[in-house]
């Protein structure tokens, strides 16, 4: 191991010895090169501090902020498949319930049909009923004046054709005769 501390020493010494050739021939200032890579660290450090650590905090913070947005877009867009989800699930309902609200109005309707349908066969029975006993009442009235009307009718005609003046009793009797006769 010392062997190889020493191989290192040596090749940088031999190293060193090329370098300053180097600068000596290209015609090296050491103090001013130095000073300039002093300046030059100086330069670099206030750039890392007050440039550089900055626009990486920036560019930290704006990868962040683009994260959270995705994120953000994500939610979003979960929401709106569950909002769509729910929206049509909500028109699904509201066509199923006008559908069987339609049926329910046509059950109706037809119910209702049916109801005013017997309503009015009824009244038009009724109606026929009442015109029939009317009929009937207006005929029987009709009969019992015929009757009153031919019996007199038999009286004048027999009182002219016999040529005698009835009794009341005649008269009442030939009555009853022509009805009974009418009636049969």
């Amino acid at each position: 191991m010392n062997t190889l501390v020493i191989l290192a020493a040596a090749e940088s010494a031999g190293l060193l010895d090329t370098a300053r050739e180097v600068g000596e021939q290209f015609g090296v200032n050491w103090p001013h090169f130095l000073a300039q890579c002093f300046s030059f660290l100086i330069v670099a450090l206030l750039l890392h501090r007050f440039g550089y650590r900055p626009a990486l905090l920036m560019l930290e913070q704006r990868k962040q902020r683009i994260a959270e947005s995705l994120a953000n877009a994500e939610k979003i867009k979960a929401e709106l498949a569950k909002t769509e989800a729910a929206r049509k699930e909500v028109l699904a309902q509201a066509e199923a319930q006008a559908v069987r609200m339609i049926e329910e109005a046509r059950n109706a309707a037809n119910r209702l049909l049916e109801q005013e349908t017997q309503k009015a066969t009824s009244a038009a029975e009724q109606i026929i009923a009442k015109a029939h006993e009317a009929g009937e009442a207006e005929l029987a009235r009709m009969r019992a004046e015929l009757r009153r009307e031919v019996g007199r009718l038999v009286v004048e005609t027999t009182a002219r054709v016999t040529g005698k003046v009835l009794t009341p009793e005649d008269h009442d009797r030939l009555i009853e005769e022509t009805n009974q006769q009418l009636a049969a």
